[in-house]
């Protein structure tokens, strides 16, 4: 009889369990972008999607695409080609017989332009919810903000930077994912690095907002700006065509100074020629078209750039981390940065030792290089020679440091740009992480090791330009100083316009791209001079 009853709530039990052992539904987090043309890529990212497609599919309005339209299928990301599906619909994953939510996606095709005359300006009448930390989501409601985002962007305020020139607000960056919807009458964007607590307001070429208050809330830390320096910077190349017959080409992409929480006031104050083309990353395209045998051209740029130095404070215990479409990016390899290589992992596990936090797993990355390396002016190997033979240069330290923190899952990203001095410039980088609820925090391991020449060593806290310091490792973790200009933030992959053109890159340079030139056509043989970066005044 006893047998019995435990066989009995064996079998009503039963049920229970296995419902309790069914996998999860898949659940879709975020689309990118939500507005796009029928066979153009879609990323989804959530989760429960499975390691492989199998009979698995995505739906948009019911439409699926053909299996051939699959590019990436992975647990928590699939990347396909739109399928014909009409106006709108909603993105669902289907995996083993269960769907996942409903994702909004419109066919910009489907879209009206919006008109050029006659229509009424933005205006917001509400945000949702009213404050929020670095990072944060925020549902702006109104009308007016057109169809397509085109030059439109959401600005928060950031009054903090002492001297900045008026500049009284920070957009939201595209190149951080900062919105994840634009329609005439909602927005989604996410709070900018470097935003403070004040307003919002909504800008596009029909004009501006009122702004709508809001608070940026406390995370996991404090940052402060100081010290500002404005640069009037040059920038010069000078190319000499040796043998060359019409039709011919030469692309040359220009860095720009690029912006951020501590480097806000960036305005290009003459162009000779103008570009041919400028993307919103900053770079500038220009073309040399036709150039005749022994002639010689040149162009010529100057900016003006406020630098502030910045020094981040966190709470290691308050940090926490969330899947994001940032997070992803910036944990990804890429260019520069082999941070899939089981070398990285490896190493990383091993510096690491458990480790969890983001914060703590930064410093410990930081701490193992200014440890372990010995500094050298030129170090000409990648950055896995560089952690086998203990040795570095501030290029190839910065690459693995990014390698490491990706590698284990922290975001990051190396920074190129030059140091200032008396009119003097230097290339070189350094590294930022990203906590989430406080943004990007700056770590320079060459400066923090004091691995540069005397000219360019600097200690804040001291206020001096020599002698090292321990001092200079505690501050260039978290900080940077405002005797710098930063032009690329992240590895620039730029695409190649011609397969059969002949294109240049310049690893060493002031900036991270992945293309600087690409001659096409007749032009058989040139040569190239990229000026250093002048610093013509100093403010």
């Amino acid at each position: 009889m006893r047998k019995n009853r435990l066989a009995f709530a064996l079998l009503c039990a039963l049920p229970f369990l296995l419902v309790g052992c069914r996998p999860k539904a898949p659940a879709i987090v975020a689309i990118h972008p939500q507005m796009g043309l029928v066979g153009e890529l879609l990323t989804i990212h959530g989760s429960s999607f499975g390691a492989e497609r199998g009979a698995s599919y995505v739906s948009i309005a019911g439409a699926q695409p053909a299996s051939t339209a699959y590019e990436l299928w992975s647990d928590d990301r699939i990347v396909m080609r739109v399928p014909n599906f009409g106006d709108a619909g909603l993105v669902v994953v289907s995996v083993e017989g269960r769907s996942s939510n409903g994702a909004l996606f419109v066919n910009a095709a489907a879209v009206p332009r919006p008109a050029e005359s006659g229509s009424i300006a933005p205006a917001v009448v509400s945000v949702a919810p009213q404050s929020g930390a670095v990072g944060a989501l925020v549902t702006i409601v109104g009308r007016g903000f057109g169809n397509q985002r085109g030059s439109g962007a959401v600005f928060f305020s950031s009054d903090s930077i002492p001297g900045a020139r008026g500049l009284n607000f920070i957009e939201a960056s595209e190149a951080e994912f900062g919105y994840e919807l634009w329609s005439d009458q909602e927005i989604r964007a996410r709070v900018p690095d470097g935003a403070t607590s004040g307003h919002i307001e909504v800008r596009t070429a029909r004009g501006v907002s009122l702004p709508i208050p809001f608070a940026v809330s406390e995370g996991p830390g404090t940052r402060v700006f100081g010290d500002r320096q404005t640069f009037i910077i040059a920038q010069s190349v000078s190319v000499e065509a040796r043998e060359a017959e019409s039709p011919n080409s030469l692309s040359l992409w220009v860095p720009a100074p690029a912006l951020s929480a501590s480097q806000r006031g960036v305005e290009l104050l003459a162009s000779s020629p103008a570009p041919f083309l400028r993307n919103r990353s900053g770079t500038a395209l220009f073309r040399l078209e036709n150039m005749e045998a022994g002639s010689s051209s040149g162009l010529s740029l100057y900016w003006a750039v406020d630098s502030h130095a910045i020094s981040v404070s966190a709470r290691p215990q308050a940090v926490s981390s969330a899947p994001s479409p940032l997070r992803e990016a910036f944990t990804a390899p890429c260019a520069r940065v082999a941070s899939d290589d089981p070398r990285a992992a490896e190493l990383a596990a091993a510096i690491f030792s458990g480790e969890a936090n983001h914060y703590l797993r930064a410093r410990l990355a930081y701490d193992w290089i200014l440890d372990n390396m010995a500094w050298e002016e030129r170090f000409e190997g990648d950055i896995f020679d560089a952690a086998e033979d203990l040795r570095a240069d501030a290029l190839s330290a910065s690459l693995l440091y990014v390698a490491l923190l990706r590698a284990s899952g922290v975001p990051s990203r190396p920074v190129a740009g030059v140091l200032a001095r008396d009119r003097r410039t230097l290339p070189h980088h350094w590294a930022e992480f990203w906590i989430d609820g406080l943004g990007w925090i700056p770590v320079d391991p060459a400066m923090g090791a004091f691995a540069l020449p005397d000219e360019f060593r600097f200690v804040p806290e001291m206020a001096e330009w020599t002698g090292e310091s321990p001092e200079a490792r505690e501050f260039y973790f978290g900080s940077v100083d405002s005797f710098r200009i930063a032009f690329s933030r992240g590895v620039e992959d730029i695409p190649r316009s011609d397969p059969r053109g002949r294109a240049v890159a310049h690893e060493r340079s002031y900036a991270l791209q992945t293309l600087w030139e690409e001659a096409s056509g007749g032009l058989e043989s040139y040569s190239s001079v990229w000026g250093a970066i002048i610093i013509e005044d100093v403010r």
